[in-house]
């Protein structure tokens, strides 16, 4: 039996101890090129079958069409022969047949920083096709290891100094507050007690900005690098150019936002979708977290939000696995909260397959659904394009009913979104659309205007002049 619960879409917000508001207004550091985007990460060594640089620039097209706006690189430099991983824990080199052309090892593990790994392509080759994504109005990021490098790295010969040790005086893999290897022995802890250290580092990423005018950093495990290095090295970045600094961290050190990063990673907000699907919390956690991260972080600095990225397809499962049917409203959740929307490389064609991390593992765009896929996104990136989605724009969210979840975006310009984020299929809500609103996108609506489990709806409002 169905259970209806009756409400008007309207602008004005009811009284709700579930309900938020927040007006984040326009901060001059925030690029004007960053307000609207939409973020990709590149997979290299799978997006095609010889993965790369050249063959990859023949996508470009089909990436302007999808409308994204900054392309994000995993790792391009060459990847460390010594203790690359090949399955779990286990060393190519300890095979009976070590195959490193099977095995191309994990991205990062950096053997130079300053080179293009030769089975992507040359130096010159990528400096080309930072030229042409400029050309098709794009944006382009590197995936920057800051916390660690290869064995053979030449650092580690030159300057073993610029290394952790452990208390038998070798050379350590990262190790955790409590005194734990995380399991990642294919790379070497760097010390960034050495300020020759940090100047070479800082040389490196300044390298990358000089010599191929790439826009910006994703920052590798952020957080584990100390707050002070990123200040310096941010200011120093930023001087050369106004680029886009990315950290793959969120509250765990509040004092990177203060100047030295743009975006964090909305890693709270990820797990929380995914365990709304599972049953395990309700739609209430996702006020609950946009509350908390911009009274720690600050309205200066916005989330990348994400239901998938290279770490969970390969180590938590794909989309499917974690998400099942609930997966098109949580895409939809990723775009209209605030921040910066991430698609991964395949997403937009519905990839349904853990890509391995240590191999060669193309993947596979000819999937019969894939243009389904493909316009859904795209629909969502010219959504994103509208004023109402920019990042300093206004959202009020609140919870009606079991876990439906009403959202207002904008200011002039009013957008409202409503999901039924129910686990149970019994439950179905009944919504009355106003006169004064079209519809933009929609999912699980039927004759009767019950919008059913998992289900979208998204309306803009009429008879008002876009702002």
């Amino acid at each position: 039996m169905k259970k209806i619960i009756f409400f008007l879409l309207i602008i004005s917000s009811c009284n709700s101890s579930t309900e938020t508001k927040h007006e984040i207004q326009a901060n001059k550091a925030v690029n004007l090129w960053l307000n609207q985007a939409t973020i990709y990460e590149v997979n290299l060594r799978q997006y095609t079958s010889d993965g790369t640089i050249r063959s990859f620039k023949n996508r470009l097209p089909q990436l302007k069409e999808l409308g994204v706006d900054i392309l994000w690189f995993m790792p391009i430099q060459p990847i460390g022969i010594k203790n690359r991983k090949a399955v779990g824990d286990t060393f190519v080199e300890d095979l009976s047949n070590p195959d490193y052309d099977k095995y191309w090892g994990s991205p990062y593990s950096v053997s130079d920083y300053k080179k293009v790994n030769p089975r992507y392509g040359t130096l010159a080759e990528f400096r080309e096709l930072v030229d042409l994504c400029h050309q098709f109005d794009m944006k382009v990021i590197l995936d920057w290891v800051a916390n660690h490098t290869a064995w053979d790295n030449p650092w580690i010969e030159e300057h073993p100094e610029w290394y952790t040790y452990d208390s038998t005086g070798k050379i350590t893999d990262p190790i955790g507050e409590d005194g734990k290897s995380w399991g990642w022995t294919d790379v070497a802890d760097l010390n960034y007690g050495n300020t020759h250290m940090r100047n070479a580092m800082i040389d490196a990423m300044s390298f990358w900005i000089k010599e191929c005018d790439i826009d910006g950093f994703r920052c590798d495990v952020a957080m584990e690098v100390p707050v002070d290095f990123w200040n310096v090295a941010s200011k120093h970045l930023k001087d050369i150019k106004p680029v886009f600094m990315l950290a793959e961290s969120e509250t765990h050190k509040p004092k990177m936002f203060d100047s030295a990063f743009d975006a964090y990673y909305g890693w709270e907000m990820h797990f929380v979708f995914n365990k709304i699907y599972t049953g395990d919390l309700s739609a209430s956690e996702i006020i609950r977290v946009m509350n908390e991260k911009d009274s720690i972080c600050g309205d200066h600095v916005f989330p990348m939000n994400f239901i998938t990225n290279h770490d969970e397809n390969s180590w938590n499962g794909t989309i499917k696995e974690r998400l099942g049917e609930s997966w098109k409203a949580m895409a939809v959740m990723s775009y209209i909260l605030r921040g910066m929307p991430l698609i991964y490389s395949g997403q937009e064609v519905g990839l349904d397959h853990r890509l391995s991390f240590f191999e060669k593992d193309s993947i596979n765009w000819d999937r019969s659904n894939g243009e389904d896929y493909f316009n859904f996104y795209k629909a969502l990136n010219e959504l994103k394009q509208q004023k109402a989605f920019c990042i300093h724009s206004p959202i009020s969210c609140e919870i009606i009913g079991e876990n439906i979840v009403k959202i207002i975006r904008g200011d002039k310009s009013k957008y409202q979104i409503v999901l039924n984020l129910n686990t149970s299929n019994s439950l179905a809500q009944k919504i009355i659309i106003p006169e004064n609103y079209e519809i933009i996108m929609q999912k699980g609506i039927n004759e009767n205007n019950d919008l059913d489990q998992w289900g979208y709806i998204i309306f803009k409002e009429q008879n008002l002049k876009s702002n």
